[in-house]
């Protein structure tokens, strides 16, 4: 087993809701500009579905204008399935860093901060990554170059080192703020009762040497303008469907000894935590689809690798990367456990487990492939229609980046 380093990723998302929409007029009728309907649905869903997907499982919302309403939004889980979600609605306008301020007994010592009106599509894990990369900062950053940064505060910096953040921007372009952090509980507690997070907070970490920043690519949209909300429509949930990357498990992700279903036996290939972060930072879904016999051979139980996977996924997410989703079968024919003695669907060569994740996430088949040490596994992808390559050792990272250049760019 491989221990990871630096510190584990956050488990808690924060989400600033407590906005106005002034400038969205009557569009938004009354309600806090994230609970704007985009594409059938609250812009705040299209957040939560990314949030799931990076692994966050606890969202507390900083509500302010119409609290009662993003109450109302965290209690209907149409919306909020699979979180846990909790409201603070502050008493009165205290700006983005009096609502963190006031929040702080309620923040973990880690945590991700987005803003409630904004996408941006990347792998936020990444600034997990960073922070490790950086350990004295208390805030890493997101950043996103701009053609024309006139509208924008530019973000400069040395290295990965923010520096400043000027307001004035820039008409030749450059780096500016992608509204997705990585704080330390430390940022909430430095904000004054009534403060801007963006204005009065970030300026002094970077004066401090306390902020860090890396340039994301992706999908980005603010909703706070009339046209930009139009806009929306399409291009969020337009913005979900991408290409996937399957990888099977034992003798791909890992070192199969044989029936691998403890941690304490597990042991990355070389490369591997890398390949998926690949994966994740080219905007692709990672999944795990992996045939488990011995469940039906009785040498583990389910339980096992539910366990396994949960560990591995926690070793992921402290490197900045994640699996998006896992399926595995329990079942083969020769099995002496009666309830999974039988022939099944999801068991490579068949496609099942792949077909079935393509049925419940928006993946583009067209881009996506498998990566596998077994005939079983190419045959299970030629059944469901994408490509594969057959693993025979070396760095998985390197297989998996020229696939990616090859199939899914």
């Amino acid at each position: 087993m491989k221990e990871a380093t630096g510190f584990p990723a956050p488990e808690q998302c924060v989400v600033l809701v407590g906005g106005l929409g002034t400038r969205l007029g009557a569009l938004t009728q009354g309600m806090p500009k994230p609970l704007t309907d985009v594409g059938g649905r609250p812009f705040l869903a299209h957040l939560f579905w990314r949030v799931r997907r990076f692994g966050f499982r606890r969202v507390l919302l900083l509500a302010g204008h119409r609290g009662e309403a993003v109450r109302d939004f965290a209690a209907d889980p149409r919306g909020t399935e699979g979180l846990e979600v909790e409201v603070i609605v502050e008493p009165e306008p205290l700006g983005t860093g009096g609502a963190l301020r006031n929040a702080l007994d309620r923040l973990d010592e880690r945590f991700l901060l987005l803003n409630g009106d904004s996408l941006f599509d990347f792998n936020w894990l990444d600034l997990q990554a960073l922070a490790c990369a950086h350990p004295e900062s208390w805030a890493a950053m997101s950043l996103r170059l701009e053609a024309d940064a006139s509208r924008f505060g530019v973000v400069e910096r040395d290295g990965e080192r923010v520096t400043a953040l000027d307001e004035r921007g820039d008409a030749q372009g450059g780096a500016i703020n992608g509204g997705v952090y990585l704080l330390r509980r430390d940022v909430a507690a430095a904000c004054a009762p009534h403060s801007s997070f963006e204005r009065d907070v970030l300026p002094r970490l970077a004066a401090e040497g306390r902020l860090v920043g890396r340039l994301q690519q992706g999908f980005f949209l603010d909703i706070g303008v009339p046209e930009a909300l139009e806009a929306a429509q399409t291009l969020v949930p337009g913005s979900a469907p991408r290409g996937a990357v399957f990888f099977d498990r034992d003798g791909v992700l890992n070192v199969d000894h044989g029936y691998t279903h403890r941690w304490d036996e597990f042991e990355w290939i070389e490369g591997a935590v890398e390949a998926v972060k690949l994966a994740n930072d080219a905007n692709l879904f990672a999944f795990l689809v992996t045939n488990q016999s011995g469940v039906a051979r009785g040498y583990y139980a389910e339980a096992a690798i539910h366990e396994l996977h949960e560990a591995m996924q926690q070793a992921l997410r402290a490197k900045g990367a994640h699996l998006d989703d896992i399926r595995y079968c329990p079942h083969h024919v020769e099995g002496v456990v009666p309830e999974y003695a039988r022939a099944c669907g999801w068991r490579k060569p068949e496609p099942g487990m792949i077909l079935d994740l393509a049925r419940h996430w928006p993946v583009d088949m067209a881009h996506s492939f498998l990566i596998g040490d077994n005939q079983s596994d190419l045959k299970a992808a030629a059944a469901a229609g994408i490509p594969a390559a057959l693993f025979e050792g070396g760095r998985l990272d390197q297989a998996v980046k020229a696939m990616i250049e090859t199939h899914a760019g």
